[in-house]
């Protein structure tokens, strides 16, 4: 469970004692208010979940062990440019994965949810299907839903063949990778838009890598950007 930048400390501690109810024990905090954090630590039945919480400064920082990141949204009128499901067809997909890797599971503020760059780092989202007039939960009351969604069937899940998927820093590396060779590559000229990197991070997401294929596409741009960077003039070096 990845938290980013939660400001009230009820729904913190709300958080962790769903996690405590449901069996699940590593949470995550990207940029916290501090005083609301230090508060939520005392949150009744969920003290050592939150005392062992670790704090990060990016999201990228906080799933790069992860093989699939999974955001949550409430959708509204935003744009989404990722696949969405429900949280019933999403817990089944999320379960699969957990038998062979980390998945990080990602809410945002409670005002104004994960923003795009947040979500650049997800391979999908899944949203509760809630009323049409009144769709946006309190997030303790968010996360309780998804956590039971991702038990409900626990026991019953078929056993999967376990293959090893690249995490999440294995793919910002390969990410940061293509666009310095589409920069070098004169690409990014050709199509100047000013979200174009987080448009790139989507794209690899949605490539779902396996590990022992991630190794070989960094090697593969790795060579690329060299060759690009030798054919560069001296003076734009």
């Amino acid at each position: 469970m990845v938290l980013v930048a939660t400001r009230n400390p009820l729904n913190i501690g709300a958080v962790a004692r769903a996690m405590s109810n449901f069996g699940f024990t590593r949470l995550g905090i990207v940029n916290p208010y501090d005083p609301a954090f230090r508060e939520a630590r005392s949150a009744v039945g969920a003290s050592a979940i939150l005392a062992s919480a670790e704090e990060f400064r990016t999201v990228a920082d906080a799933v790069a062990d992860c093989t699939l990141v999974v955001g949550t949204t409430a959708v509204r009128h935003r744009q989404i440019q990722h696949a969405l499901r429900r949280t019933e067809d999403g817990a089944k997909l999320i379960r699969k994965r957990l038998k062979s890797s980390g998945v990080a599971l990602l809410f945002g503020s409670e005002k104004f949810g994960l923003s795009n760059d947040d979500l650049s780092h997800c391979h999908w989202l899944i949203r509760i299907p809630t009323h049409e007039k009144n769709i946006s939960m309190n997030l303790g009351q968010a996360a309780a839903v998804c956590l039971y969604e991702l038990i409900r069937e626990g026991k019953a899940a078929g056993e999967s063949h376990k293959m090893s998927f690249a995490n999440a820093g294995e793919t910002d590396r390969i990410t940061k990778m293509l666009f310095d060779a589409l920069r070098l590559s004169g690409f990014l000229d050709m199509r100047r838009v000013s979200d174009s990197e987080l448009r790139i991070r989507r794209l690899v997401r949605r490539l779902n890598l396996p590990a022992r294929d991630a190794v070989i596409w960094l090697g593969m741009l790795r060579q690329i950007v060299w060759k690009l960077r030798r054919a560069e003039p001296p003076e734009s070096r």
